[in-house]
């Protein structure tokens, strides 16, 4: 699996102003829930369960929030790029301004393994992540993310 398989150009968005955490998780649940038809409270909820049992900020101030979704046949993501960094109980206490969204299908397996471990691995890449932070609008991200590093 590629990160190309997951986030389209379309799928980023350059600037995201939100003042906190939940406020972030309910923004990302409406964009993804509009894009593939569900139910924006059901899509905030599995993130929020996900959340409960422990934060997906995973340091370097990225988070990459998750959760599986039944009914979705195969994963889907969402780049954000925060106008201001938020705090997101992440692993090194540092607030987040690069989130992906990484919803997978109900039954988990094999492909949403692959689908966090392709994602978290772009997102481990420092040169990755300061173009991203550099980028002037969703295609120079798209192109931070599947190019650099």
């Amino acid at each position: 699996m590629q990160a190309t398989d997951l986030i389209r150009p379309e799928h980023v968005i350059p600037h995201l102003a939100v003042p906190s955490k939940a406020a972030l998780l309910q923004a990302l649940s409406g964009e993804a829930a509009g894009r593939l038809g569900l139910d924006v409270e059901a899509v905030c909820a599995a993130l929020c369960r996900r959340e409960a049992l422990g934060s997906t900020g995973v340091g370097d101030r990225v988070a990459i929030p998750h959760a599986p979704i039944a009914g979705l046949k195969r994963p889907f993501g969402l780049l954000a790029r925060l106008d201001r960094p938020v705090a997101f109980e992440a692993i090194d206490g540092e607030p987040v301004d690069i989130v992906c969204l990484l919803l997978t299908s109900g039954g988990g397996g094999r492909a949403s393994l692959d689908a966090l471990a392709c994602i978290a691995r772009r997102l481990r890449v420092q040169d990755v992540r300061d173009r991203i932070r550099r980028a002037g609008d969703r295609r120079e991200i798209h192109a931070a993310l599947h190019e650099a590093g």
